[in-house]
């Protein structure tokens, strides 16, 4: 088997290809801020920084994709929700102060434009200057930060608009989701523009941790969806996430067409696996916060050897179930990286797959 780089083994997989080794891609902006020296707080304006800490931290480590992130406000900010920032943490929404103080606000709301809106520009200077500087030999997956639904949870406060499902007309429901859907494409859009690979979005608010599998369907599946195809047919391979447990929805997850579905680490992979197309490529699933803060190297190898186990390595990018915490240790990340190589291997995954069909 030829040595392949990062992106080529990305491209293989995402082409139903087994490479030479499979892609490692640990969701690590919080944790590559921390390896260059930086706080948060000096990338929330600084797209320049934000690739500068992803260089860094990918050329120190090996692995073969960066995931550009920031925050899970930027969409609302641009459309005008209240943000707060913070040093060492993620920046959140203001949900006291909601862009949408009544539902049918939403008529007199413009679409973000992503070169002027909030910090839109600066997510995609950061896409730019990163696919520039290693996008020839590493997978740039440019996130277009919230999906449909968690963008009008945001817009309306969660709290607020959770009361709004069962009390409110759902067609206006529908014209909210209608419409942060159309802002969730144009800076995914933007992405391919900028130079990325791939783009993703975040829906936790969408998850069973929120709202039940019926109102998934009823008021998130199909806008995802819609998403999904509109992005895609513009040429860019794009990401599904939901935190949580999502078992009970993975297959509506995968119906909705997405290219890659990035895998929580509460979701059985085994069952995902199982249920969802091998052209789908799942991304995940170890959990981020133990093995991966609190855990041994070897429980590290332990935890890729079972995501190996229950995918056969089938259409598969290894990657930690959730963001990576800036207080996860060097040397566990090493470990990951080193068991993604050792179990992720051309001969392993052939030896992996031939075993399945054994058993079959």
């Amino acid at each position: 088997m030829k040595e392949m780089n990062s992106l080529e083994r990305c491209l293989a997989v995402l082409n139903g290809e087994v490479p030479d080794y499979l892609p490692i891609i640990p969701q690590s902006f919080m944790f590559a801020i921390e390896t260059a020296g930086m706080q948060i707080k000096d990338v929330n304006w600084n797209g320049a920084k934000m690739a500068e800490a992803h260089i860094i931290s990918q050329e120190k480590y090996g692995y073969d994709g960066c995931v550009i992130d920031f925050d899970d406000a930027t969409i609302a900010e641009a459309i005008g929700a209240k943000v707060i920032f913070r040093d060492d943490e993620p920046a959140i929404v203001n949900e006291e102060e909601p862009v949408l103080k009544n539902l049918r606000d939403i008529y007199d709301l413009e679409l973000p434009d992503p070169d002027k809106s909030g910090r839109l520009n600066i997510w995609l200077e950061a896409t730019t200057r990163l696919t520039e500087a290693i996008g020839d030999h590493v997978f740039v997956m440019g996130r277009a930060d919230q999906g449909p639904f968690s963008i009008a949870c945001l817009l309306r406060g969660t709290t607020r608009f959770m009361m709004d499902l069962y009390t409110e007309d759902e067609l206006v429901i529908h014209d909210v989701i209608d419409y942060c859907c159309k802002a969730s494409a144009i800076f995914a859009k933007a992405q391919k523009d900028a130079g990325a690979h791939a783009t993703s979005i975040g829906d936790a608010l969408a998850g069973p941790n929120l709202i039940s599998p019926d109102m998934y369907r009823q008021f998130a599946y199909e806008p995802e969806k819609k998403l999904i195809k509109e992005v895609q047919d513009y040429g860019i391979p794009m990401s599904l996430h939901i935190c949580g447990d999502t078992n009970k929805i993975i297959e509506d997850m995968g119906h909705t067409g997405a290219q890659i579905i990035e895998i929580d680490w509460k979701l059985d992979l085994a069952y995902a696996r199982k249920v969802l197309p091998e052209s789908t490529v799942l991304m995940g699933n170890v959990n981020p916060s133990d093995p991966l803060v609190f855990g041994t190297p070897d429980d590290i190898d332990l935890a890729v050897r079972k995501v190996m186990d229950a995918t056969k390595g089938k259409g598969l990018f290894i990657s930690s179930g959730c963001a990576l915490g800036r207080n996860t240790p060097s040397v566990n990340l090493s470990a990951f990286i080193a068991a993604g190589r050792k179990y992720g291997s051309y001969e392993e995954v052939i030896k992996l797959r031939n075993q399945a069909h054994e058993t079959d």
